[in-house]
């Protein structure tokens, strides 16, 4: 820990420095995370003052993430992560084997492609049972195995693509300068439109819809926000857009900015990514040095200012409402709908927020004729999604597939499907937020929500984990509901009190007859899904209905053996 003579009057200068920038909280708690190794009372203290933050409200909302450490040298000590994917490959081991260096467990850390992943500092490794630890780069977007073609990963295996000139040699910024050199913002939102883009981080809400929505709202500044909180178990494409992509990303923003009249712009990046947090600033500082960021870019008089804001750790954050409130400073919960992001987000003016596949794929799309992009999805669907596929399948990986893709293909001539004398028993779909597919509904499902959705479920971001026939059916939903209730914030009692409760009948609590459990844990889906705050709260029940309709033996079987 640094010593410094007189501390809290250094702390009271840092927040002087950076209560002029937009979302300055979180940027001064990693400032103090770093240099002291946790965050101290006296810092506390030192931004409660600086910020106008009562300092009960700062203590609640820093003690609601996960990684900012009130213990002196927490920092430095190994966070092992203990998700879903994590549980299948020794995460639980490798948090034993490191305790007596004072590992705790973390949730979902977004390496489910190569489990088991330790923070250390700023530092990711992978770890095993034994509690080995190697350090390896984030891994690239396997090789093409359908040779169909791409939109998001069309360059990203390219050598140096997440450096500027490898990124401007393989056409990036072309976009951007044909939006704002030859364009419109009227004409950059039609093109948009005309692609049928719609948002890739779950909800598919039409994407020039959303920026047209922004661009006829009253009020400035104007933001774009762009969500790179990815906290879904099994989701991990964000981590390598923006590990091997970064231009891509930060050009789709620049084009939303122009088309909407935004001044600024602000990526969340989740916390567990340290080191693309390190890439994705100095890519942010590269693109300004070149006059691609900043005041009058390329030489128009179209200025756009972005900043790199870190999050703390809470899953509660990929949702849009709670990020804006934690970029904001105040306590991430959701936020009440109307109003919508688009007329009253960020410091209650008008803001796009999209998530990063969105956005690197929007500059890939102003690049080319608006037919492209609808071209390139099968049977009248439109365009592709990154699938994050990991669990028991021989190739874990981010595989980009065009809509309409059977699921089956992905699996299992892409991946490789189960290991040598095993068999798929079940997928989950969209992260553990849409429930479990059995191996019945794979063969006949397409990559695609109307497709997904006919079978109960639903694709949302695309994260999918693979279940073998070695897997206990309840253990994975009870783990799947047991993230639920750790990540739930707390503000609505139907979700803080009904994962709690479905996580204890998962436990052996509860009815030991059938009938009489199934009709109280239906009954307390239903009410989740019908009065939660937010999307946690009516997803968290599709993990159980998915079990009792998928699995109705093994339910049975563990209802009445207890």
């Amino acid at each position: 820990m640094v010593q410094i003579i007189d501390q809290q009057l250094i702390d009271q200068l840092l927040v002087e420095q950076l209560q002029d920038n937009p979302a300055p909280l979180l940027a001064l708690l990693h400032a103090f995370h770093d240099r002291d190794g946790f965050v101290s009372e006296s810092a506390m203290r030192a931004i409660s003052i600086g910020l106008g933050i009562p300092l009960a409200d700062l203590f609640g909302t820093v003690t609601f993430y996960h990684h900012f450490s009130q213990e002196a040298g927490g920092l430095n000590k190994p966070r092992v992560c203990t998700g879903p994917v994590c549980r299948l490959n020794g995460g639980a081991e490798c948090l034993s084997a490191l305790a007596d260096k004072g590992a705790t467990s973390m949730p979902c850390a977004g390496r489910c492609d190569e489990p088991v992943p330790v923070l250390i500092g700023h530092e990711q490794w992978v770890g095993d049972a034994k509690g080995n630890l190697t350090r390896k780069p984030s891994p690239v977007p396997p090789p093409n195995p359908g040779k169909i073609e791409e939109c998001i990963f069309s360059e990203i295996r390219m050598p140096e693509r997440n450096t500027l000139p490898g990124y401007r040699k393989t056409g990036g910024y072309e976009g951007l300068m044909r939006a704002i050199k030859e364009n419109t913002p009227e004409g950059v939102i039609e093109h948009i439109k005309n692609s049928k883009l719609a948002g890739r981080g779950g909800a598919a809400f039409p994407t020039g819809v959303k920026w047209q929505a922004v661009a006829n709202a009253s009020g400035d500044p104007k933001t774009v926000v762009c969500n790179a909180d990815e906290g879904e178990p099994g989701c991990f494409k964000d981590r390598a857009i923006l590990d091997y992509d970064p231009f891509a990303v930060i050009e789709g923003m620049t084009i939303a900015a122009y088309a909407t009249g935004a001044a600024r712009g602000i990526i969340y990046l989740r916390y567990e990514y340290p080191e693309t947090n390190l890439r994705l600033e100095k890519a942010v500082a590269d693109a300004y040095t070149a006059n691609l960021l900043g005041k009058n870019i390329a030489g128009t008089n179209f200025s756009f200012e972005l900043y790199v804001r870190r999050g703390g750790g809470a899953y509660i954050c990929g949702e849009e409402g709670s990020l804006l409130n934690s970029l904001e400073g105040k306590h991430p919960f959701p936020r009440n709908r109307p109003p919508f992001p688009v007329t009253n987000g960020f410091e209650n003016l008008p803001t796009v927020v999209n998530n990063v596949e969105t956005l690197a794929a929007a500059a890939q799309i102003m690049r080319r004729a608006v037919e492209w992009y609808p071209s390139l999805g099968l049977n009248g669907q439109a365009g592709t999604k990154v699938v994050s596929l990991s669990g028991d399948v021989q190739r874990p990986g981010n595989y980009e597939v065009p809509f309409g893709l059977p699921l089956r293909t992905l699996i299992y001539d892409w991946a490789g499907g189960p290991v040598a004398g095993r068999h798929i028993q079940a997928v989950t779909m969209a992260g553990l937020s849409g429930g479990f597919l059995s191996a019945e509904n794979i063969e006949t499902a397409t990559i695609d929500e109307p497709s997904i959705r006919s079978k109960g479920s639903m694709l949302g971001a695309a994260g999918m984990i693979v279940l073998d026939d070695s897997r206990d059916m309840i253990e994975a939903a009870h783990n799947a509901i047991e993230f639920f209730a750790h990540e739930s914030c707390g503000k609505c009692f139907p979700c803080r009190l009904g994962t709690q409760r479905l996580t204890e009948r998962l436990s052996g609590e509860g009815p030991i007859e059938l009938q009489v459990w199934l009709e109280e844990v239906n009954d307390l889906n239903a009410a989740m899904k019908a009065v939660s705050a937010c999307g946690l709260g009516m997803a968290a029940p599709l993990v159980i209905e998915s079990l009792i309709k998928q699995f109705p033996a093994r339910v049975q079987e563990f209802v009445e053996k207890r």
